[in-house]
């Protein structure tokens, strides 16, 4: 039997195979979920474009005092030049005129008048003090964000500032989701005994709506049969991505693998050396526009959702071309200790107030209780000692992504 893969080395190769979309010009007015720019941006203008007051007060020109010679406001600059002796009244935000060396503050004068001088005690302002010099934040010309960036608040503020109204981004992929079992029943639907809710395509559907709306296809629950099966896949033929729950193992009822071969798809890997989540598949297969892709995820509900959080929502932001589509993890301290682990890495759910993490709860990985609670995974290394209430443990941040 071969070794399993390392999670560095599944998710490496999941993401080397994630399908390309193609470019197109995002109008930066709208407003959008995740976007990812397809090029590097350049700035038309520089920022700020003169230099500019930080501070409400005067523009002074020599040792004072002065004799104030005008305004300069937000909009409406001061057209003359200062001479020694001489300012005007300024704004936050207004152009300094020419000859203006700093701003005295205005808690720092004293007005008389069109006279302006020093408070008694206050020194000079030393040249440039309090003045936003031009192009210090960016100039012309400049790359102001890199091909990957995500749209954000404050990256689409500073799209804008360079002088874009529109950008380049890459678009979403297509999706389709698919859970199967003969256990499971659609959503309010009544139960037998041995029957449960099929949450599973749902919750990775829910997982996803951020990135890409809402999923293309829903394929599910579908039953435990290859007819059933054959159909649901022919469905999802048209999309980029192809997410399937349950199913993947290789037991009598196992059926995706099979399905999917009959569909035309090769399996790229299968094991993952993860707990929970060790029976994910990745799959790839040829459409008539390109490659496909299609990840398995395990049936439990919380082996489901700690895959997905691991791969799907990557593959999904690399298919969209963001630079750094993993998952960002943090340090946090340990509120309590938590055991040893074995041969697999695990990834623990678990709460946290910022700066300490617990346990959610049970971690049986079909505790939806634990889960609903949890907002982070407890990052525990393959083969690592108990670790004691008040040491570092690493932590992602589930709404990070």
């Amino acid at each position: 039997m071969s070794a399993l893969l390392t999670l560095e080395e599944a998710q490496a190769r999941l993401l080397a195979l994630a399908p390309q979309t193609y470019t197109y010009t995002f109008g930066l007015s709208q407003v959008a979920g995740n976007a990812y720019l397809a090029k590097d941006i350049a700035a038309w203008r520089s920022q700020p474009a003169a230099d500019l007051s930080a501070m409400d007060g005067y523009a002074i020109c020599g040792s004072g005092p002065w004799q104030r010679v005008g305004e300069s406001r937000a909009g409406a600059p001061f057209g003359g030049v200062l001479t020694p002796g001489q300012c005007v009244r300024i704004s936050t935000g207004a152009i300094v005129p020419d000859g203006g060396q700093s701003i005295l503050i205005q808690e720092n004068a004293v007005v008389d008048g069109l006279t302006v001088a020093l408070t008694q005690g206050e020194e000079l302002p030393l040249e440039g003090r309090h003045i936003r010099r031009a192009g210090f934040d960016f100039r012309k010309g400049d790359i102001v964000l890199r091909k990957g960036t995500q749209l954000t608040p404050g990256t689409v503020a500073l799209a804008i500032a360079a002088g874009h109204k529109d950008v380049p981004i890459v678009m979403q992929p297509s999706v389709a989701v698919l859970d199967s079992g003969d256990e499971l029943v659609p959503p309010g639907k009544p139960l037998a005994a041995h029957q449960i809710p099929a949450s599973n395509g749902v919750m990775l559907s829910w997982m996803l709506a951020p990135y890409i709306g809402l999923v293309d296809e829903y394929l599910g629950p579908v039953a435990d049969d290859p007819a059933a099966l054959a159909a649901a896949l022919k469905r999802a033929e048209d999309c980029h991505i192809l997410i399937t729950s349950g199913g993947a193992s290789v037991g009598d009822h196992d059926l995706i693998q099979q399905a999917l071969k009959d569909w035309g798809a090769e399996i790229d890997f299968w094991k993952v050396a993860i707990k929970p989540g060790k029976p994910l598949m990745v799959a790839t297969r040829q459409a008539e526009w390109g490659r496909q892709v299609i990840l398995g995820l395990p049936g439990n509900p919380v082996s489901s959702f700690v895959t997905a959080f691991l791969f799907a929502l990557p593959l999904v932001r690399a298919s969209m071309g963001a630079a750094d589509p993993l998952p960002r993890a943090v340090t946090m301290i340990a509120g309590e200790a938590l055991p040893a682990t074995e041969k697999r890495r695990e990834f623990l759910r678990g709460t946290s107030d910022g700066a300490s993490v617990r346990l959610a709860g049970s971690q049986d990985s079909s505790a939806l209780s634990a889960l609903a609670a949890a907002d982070c995974l407890i990052d525990r290394p393959a083969g690592s000692p108990a670790v004691a209430a008040g040491e570092p443990v690493r932590v992602f941040l589930l709404q990070n992504g």
